[in-house]
Protein backbone atom coordinates (compact mmCIF):
# COMPACT_ATOMS: atom_id res chain seq x y z
CA UNK A 1 0.00 0.00 0.00
CA UNK A 2 1.21 3.61 -0.63
CA UNK A 3 1.39 6.66 1.08
CA UNK A 4 -1.15 8.09 -1.17
CA UNK A 5 -3.35 4.91 -2.20
CA UNK A 6 -6.47 5.42 -3.69
CA UNK A 7 -6.36 8.99 -3.80
CA UNK A 8 -7.63 11.10 -6.80
CA UNK A 9 -4.94 13.48 -7.51
CA UNK A 10 -5.07 16.64 -9.93
CA UNK A 11 -1.51 17.25 -11.15
CA UNK A 12 -1.40 20.30 -13.58
CA UNK A 13 1.57 21.16 -15.67
CA UNK A 14 2.31 17.15 -15.61
CA UNK A 15 3.20 16.91 -19.42
CA UNK A 16 7.12 17.23 -18.66
CA UNK A 17 9.45 17.67 -15.76
CA UNK A 18 8.67 18.40 -12.60
CA UNK A 19 5.04 17.94 -13.08
CA UNK A 20 5.74 14.72 -14.81
CA UNK A 21 7.49 13.44 -12.31
CA UNK A 22 5.19 14.51 -9.17
CA UNK A 23 2.10 12.44 -11.76
CA UNK A 24 4.94 9.33 -11.68
CA UNK A 25 5.39 9.66 -8.07
CA UNK A 26 1.62 9.93 -7.18
CA UNK A 27 1.03 6.99 -9.11
CA UNK A 28 3.83 4.74 -7.96
CA UNK A 29 2.43 5.40 -4.54
CA UNK A 30 -1.04 4.46 -5.65
CA UNK A 31 -2.96 7.18 -6.17
CA UNK A 32 -5.02 7.83 -9.07
CA UNK A 33 -3.93 10.82 -11.23
CA UNK A 34 -5.18 13.52 -13.17
CA UNK A 35 -2.73 14.43 -15.73
CA UNK A 36 -3.34 17.93 -16.85
CA UNK A 37 -1.07 19.73 -19.63
CA UNK A 38 -2.22 22.04 -22.63
CA UNK A 39 1.36 21.29 -24.35
CA UNK A 40 1.86 19.06 -27.44
CA UNK A 41 4.83 17.45 -28.96
CA UNK A 42 6.59 19.99 -31.53
CA UNK A 43 6.61 17.05 -33.99
CA UNK A 44 3.80 15.00 -33.93
CA UNK A 45 1.57 17.42 -32.06
CA UNK A 46 0.48 14.33 -29.28
CA UNK A 47 -0.76 15.39 -26.13
CA UNK A 48 2.34 15.66 -23.48
CA UNK A 49 -0.48 14.42 -20.26
CA UNK A 50 -1.04 11.56 -22.79
CA UNK A 51 2.39 10.13 -22.80
CA UNK A 52 2.80 10.58 -19.21
CA UNK A 53 -0.75 8.37 -18.12
CA UNK A 54 0.63 5.71 -20.96
CA UNK A 55 4.07 5.86 -18.90
CA UNK A 56 2.03 5.35 -15.48
CA UNK A 57 -0.80 2.81 -17.36
CA UNK A 58 2.69 1.29 -18.31
CA UNK A 59 4.11 0.49 -14.84
CA UNK A 60 0.41 -0.65 -13.37
CA UNK A 61 -1.17 2.40 -12.55
CA UNK A 62 -3.98 4.26 -12.88
CA UNK A 63 -4.42 7.59 -15.08
CA UNK A 64 -6.54 10.06 -17.69
CA UNK A 65 -5.35 13.07 -19.20
CA UNK A 66 -6.57 16.32 -18.74
CA UNK A 67 -5.81 18.84 -22.07
CA UNK A 68 -6.97 21.90 -20.63
CA UNK A 69 -5.55 25.44 -19.52
CA UNK A 70 -5.26 26.07 -16.22
CA UNK A 71 -5.56 29.80 -16.93
CA UNK A 72 -9.55 29.86 -17.53
CA UNK A 73 -12.30 29.70 -15.13
CA UNK A 74 -13.86 27.33 -17.09
CA UNK A 75 -11.17 24.78 -18.37
CA UNK A 76 -10.24 24.88 -14.94
CA UNK A 77 -13.32 23.30 -13.81
CA UNK A 78 -13.52 20.82 -16.47
CA UNK A 79 -10.23 19.20 -15.04
CA UNK A 80 -11.00 18.85 -12.18
CA UNK A 81 -14.29 17.60 -13.39
CA UNK A 82 -12.30 14.51 -15.75
CA UNK A 83 -11.41 13.15 -11.83
CA UNK A 84 -14.74 13.44 -11.12
CA UNK A 85 -16.09 11.34 -14.14
CA UNK A 86 -13.21 9.29 -14.40
CA UNK A 87 -12.47 8.45 -10.50
CA UNK A 88 -15.77 9.51 -8.55
CA UNK A 89 -13.83 12.15 -6.27
CA UNK A 90 -10.96 14.02 -5.83
CA UNK A 91 -8.23 14.29 -2.82
CA UNK A 92 -5.68 16.47 -3.59
CA UNK A 93 -4.94 19.12 -6.64
CA UNK A 94 -1.30 20.04 -7.32
CA UNK A 95 -0.54 23.52 -8.77
CA UNK A 96 2.37 23.48 -10.88
CA UNK A 97 1.02 24.83 -13.79
CA UNK A 98 4.19 27.21 -15.04
CA UNK A 99 5.46 29.22 -17.34
CA UNK A 100 8.20 32.08 -18.17
CA UNK A 101 8.62 35.35 -20.11
CA UNK A 102 11.78 36.26 -18.17
CA UNK A 103 12.46 40.18 -19.02
CA UNK A 104 14.05 42.99 -16.98
CA UNK A 105 10.82 45.33 -14.95
CA UNK A 106 12.21 48.34 -17.47
CA UNK A 107 11.78 46.23 -20.96
CA UNK A 108 8.74 44.07 -19.45
CA UNK A 109 5.72 44.41 -21.59
CA UNK A 110 1.71 44.10 -20.86
CA UNK A 111 1.24 40.78 -22.42
CA UNK A 112 4.75 39.00 -20.56
CA UNK A 113 3.16 40.53 -17.08
CA UNK A 114 -0.36 38.91 -17.68
CA UNK A 115 0.50 35.59 -19.37
CA UNK A 116 2.39 34.68 -16.15
CA UNK A 117 0.29 36.05 -13.99
CA UNK A 118 -2.66 34.08 -15.45
CA UNK A 119 -0.61 30.77 -15.43
CA UNK A 120 0.93 30.82 -12.26
CA UNK A 121 -1.69 32.81 -10.09
CA UNK A 122 -4.78 33.10 -11.90
CA UNK A 123 -4.71 29.55 -12.76
CA UNK A 124 -3.64 28.28 -9.32
CA UNK A 125 -7.20 30.06 -7.99
CA UNK A 126 -9.02 28.52 -10.67
CA UNK A 127 -7.94 24.92 -9.90
CA UNK A 128 -7.98 25.90 -5.94
CA UNK A 129 -11.49 27.17 -6.52
CA UNK A 130 -12.95 24.34 -8.98
CA UNK A 131 -12.04 21.86 -6.35
CA UNK A 132 -12.89 23.52 -3.23
CA UNK A 133 -16.56 22.50 -2.59
CA UNK A 134 -15.35 19.36 -2.94
CA UNK A 135 -13.00 19.12 -0.56
CA UNK A 136 -15.36 20.87 1.91
CA UNK A 137 -18.55 18.82 1.39
CA UNK A 138 -16.43 15.62 1.79
CA UNK A 139 -14.24 17.25 5.03
CA UNK A 140 -10.63 16.61 3.62
CA UNK A 141 -8.17 17.23 0.67
CA UNK A 142 -4.71 18.74 -0.17
CA UNK A 143 -3.64 21.42 -1.72
CA UNK A 144 -0.01 21.65 -2.88
CA UNK A 145 1.26 24.94 -4.82
CA UNK A 146 4.70 25.63 -6.35
CA UNK A 147 6.57 28.51 -4.81
CA UNK A 148 9.45 30.16 -5.96
CA UNK A 149 12.47 31.71 -4.50
CA UNK A 150 12.61 34.13 -7.15
CA UNK A 151 9.43 35.60 -5.06
CA UNK A 152 10.54 34.05 -1.44
CA UNK A 153 13.97 36.18 -1.71
CA UNK A 154 14.20 37.84 -5.51
CA UNK A 155 15.64 36.97 -8.35
CA UNK A 156 16.72 39.08 -11.53
CA UNK A 157 14.55 39.72 -14.87
CA UNK A 158 11.55 37.84 -13.24
CA UNK A 159 9.13 40.56 -11.68
CA UNK A 160 6.32 38.92 -13.55
CA UNK A 161 6.57 35.32 -12.01
CA UNK A 162 8.16 36.79 -8.53
CA UNK A 163 4.78 38.66 -8.37
CA UNK A 164 3.27 35.23 -8.81
CA UNK A 165 4.62 33.30 -6.65
CA UNK A 166 4.62 35.19 -3.93
CA UNK A 167 0.85 35.77 -4.69
CA UNK A 168 0.65 31.81 -4.58
CA UNK A 169 2.22 31.84 -1.32
CA UNK A 170 -0.39 34.12 -0.20
CA UNK A 171 -3.21 32.53 -1.74
CA UNK A 172 -2.08 28.97 -0.40
CA UNK A 173 -2.13 30.86 3.24
CA UNK A 174 -5.82 31.73 2.98
CA UNK A 175 -6.59 28.56 1.54
CA UNK A 176 -5.23 27.03 5.13
CA UNK A 177 -7.32 29.75 6.95
CA UNK A 178 -10.37 29.42 5.45
CA UNK A 179 -10.77 25.79 5.13
CA UNK A 180 -9.43 24.62 8.21
CA UNK A 181 -12.64 23.39 9.72
CA UNK A 182 -13.15 21.49 6.66
CA UNK A 183 -10.05 19.19 7.52
CA UNK A 184 -8.13 20.80 4.29
CA UNK A 185 -4.69 21.54 4.06
CA UNK A 186 -2.43 23.79 2.02
CA UNK A 187 1.41 24.26 1.45
CA UNK A 188 3.79 25.68 -0.95
CA UNK A 189 7.08 23.94 -2.62
CA UNK A 190 9.84 25.92 -3.54
CA UNK A 191 11.46 23.39 -6.23
CA UNK A 192 15.13 23.82 -7.43
CA UNK A 193 15.49 21.59 -10.79
CA UNK A 194 16.87 21.79 -14.45
CA UNK A 195 13.66 21.69 -16.31
CA UNK A 196 12.54 23.17 -20.03
CA UNK A 197 11.38 26.70 -18.13
CA UNK A 198 14.67 26.88 -16.02
CA UNK A 199 16.64 26.21 -19.00
CA UNK A 200 15.84 29.51 -20.57
CA UNK A 201 17.12 31.41 -17.52
CA UNK A 202 20.09 33.71 -18.93
CA UNK A 203 23.65 32.90 -18.55
CA UNK A 204 25.79 35.60 -19.98
CA UNK A 205 28.10 36.41 -16.80
CA UNK A 206 30.27 34.16 -15.24
CA UNK A 207 28.43 34.05 -12.40
CA UNK A 208 24.96 33.00 -14.40
CA UNK A 209 26.88 30.49 -15.79
CA UNK A 210 28.00 29.13 -12.52
CA UNK A 211 24.14 28.97 -11.19
CA UNK A 212 22.82 27.03 -14.90
CA UNK A 213 25.48 24.28 -13.78
CA UNK A 214 24.20 24.27 -10.52
CA UNK A 215 20.81 23.73 -11.95
CA UNK A 216 22.10 21.54 -14.37
CA UNK A 217 22.80 18.74 -11.76
CA UNK A 218 19.02 18.99 -9.51
CA UNK A 219 16.76 16.14 -10.69
CA UNK A 220 13.46 17.31 -10.57
CA UNK A 221 12.32 13.81 -9.72
CA UNK A 222 13.98 14.30 -6.29
CA UNK A 223 11.09 17.06 -5.63
CA UNK A 224 8.30 14.53 -5.98
CA UNK A 225 8.59 12.68 -2.35
CA UNK A 226 7.67 15.65 -0.76
CA UNK A 227 4.72 16.38 -2.70
CA UNK A 228 3.54 13.34 -1.92
CA UNK A 229 4.12 13.10 1.53
CA UNK A 230 1.81 16.41 1.74
CA UNK A 231 -0.86 14.80 0.11
CA UNK A 232 -1.08 11.99 2.58
CA UNK A 233 -2.83 11.02 6.02
CA UNK A 234 0.61 11.24 7.55
CA UNK A 235 1.19 15.27 6.85
CA UNK A 236 -2.51 15.94 8.35
CA UNK A 237 -1.07 18.63 11.24
CA UNK A 238 1.02 20.26 8.19
CA UNK A 239 -0.82 23.37 6.50
CA UNK A 240 0.38 26.93 5.50
CA UNK A 241 3.86 26.23 5.08
CA UNK A 242 6.73 26.57 3.05
CA UNK A 243 9.07 23.94 1.65
CA UNK A 244 11.87 23.78 -0.82
CA UNK A 245 13.96 20.79 -2.45
CA UNK A 246 17.41 21.03 -3.45
CA UNK A 247 18.83 18.01 -5.07
CA UNK A 248 19.19 15.73 -1.63
CA UNK A 249 18.15 18.73 1.00
CA UNK A 250 14.27 19.86 2.27
CA UNK A 251 14.20 23.32 2.99
CA UNK A 252 11.87 24.86 5.24
CA UNK A 253 11.23 28.44 5.03
CA UNK A 254 10.52 31.29 7.83
CA UNK A 255 7.26 33.61 7.24
CA UNK A 256 6.72 37.12 7.38
CA UNK A 257 6.52 38.16 10.82
CA UNK A 258 6.99 41.39 12.67
CA UNK A 259 10.69 41.65 14.20
CA UNK A 260 11.08 45.68 15.59
CA UNK A 261 8.47 47.50 17.17
CA UNK A 262 9.31 51.55 18.21
CA UNK A 263 6.73 53.83 19.48
CA UNK A 264 6.00 57.46 20.11
CA UNK A 265 3.07 59.01 22.25
CA UNK A 266 2.76 61.49 20.44
CA UNK A 267 2.59 59.97 16.64
CA UNK A 268 5.07 59.86 14.35
CA UNK A 269 6.13 62.77 11.71
CA UNK A 270 8.14 61.98 8.63
CA UNK A 271 11.51 63.96 10.55
CA UNK A 272 11.12 61.72 13.47
CA UNK A 273 11.05 58.17 11.14
CA UNK A 274 14.15 59.44 9.76
CA UNK A 275 16.18 60.69 12.87
CA UNK A 276 14.64 57.53 14.92
CA UNK A 277 12.68 55.13 13.79
CA UNK A 278 14.82 54.24 10.49
CA UNK A 279 18.13 54.06 12.63
CA UNK A 280 16.81 51.78 14.83
CA UNK A 281 15.06 49.34 12.24
CA UNK A 282 18.26 49.27 9.89
CA UNK A 283 20.95 47.12 11.63
CA UNK A 284 17.49 44.47 10.81
CA UNK A 285 17.35 45.40 7.16
CA UNK A 286 17.71 42.20 4.39
CA UNK A 287 20.40 42.57 2.20
CA UNK A 288 18.69 42.97 -1.29
CA UNK A 289 20.38 39.38 -2.78
CA UNK A 290 19.82 37.42 -5.67
CA UNK A 291 18.34 33.94 -4.70
CA UNK A 292 21.50 32.22 -5.46
CA UNK A 293 23.33 34.23 -2.99
CA UNK A 294 21.84 32.63 -0.24
CA UNK A 295 22.52 29.20 -1.91
CA UNK A 296 26.21 29.53 -2.84
CA UNK A 297 27.34 25.77 -2.06
CA UNK A 298 27.19 22.75 -4.53
CA UNK A 299 23.89 20.48 -4.44
CA UNK A 300 24.34 17.35 -2.29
Amino acid sequence: MGMVQDKVVVVTGAGAGIGRDFAKGFAASGAKVVVNDLARDKETGAPLAQSVVDEIKAAGGQAVAAVESVAEWDSAHRIVQAALDNFGRIDCVVNNAGIVRDRFIFNMSKEEWQAVVDVHLNGSFFMTRAAAPHFKSQEGGAYIHMTSTSGLIGNLGQGNYAAAKMGVVGLSKSIALDMAKYNVRSNCIAPWAWTAMTAGIPAETPEQKARVEKLKKMESAKIAPLAVYLASERAAKVSGQIFGVRANEIYFFSQIRMMRSMHRGDGWTPESIADEAMPAFEASFFENVPSMKLTPWDPV
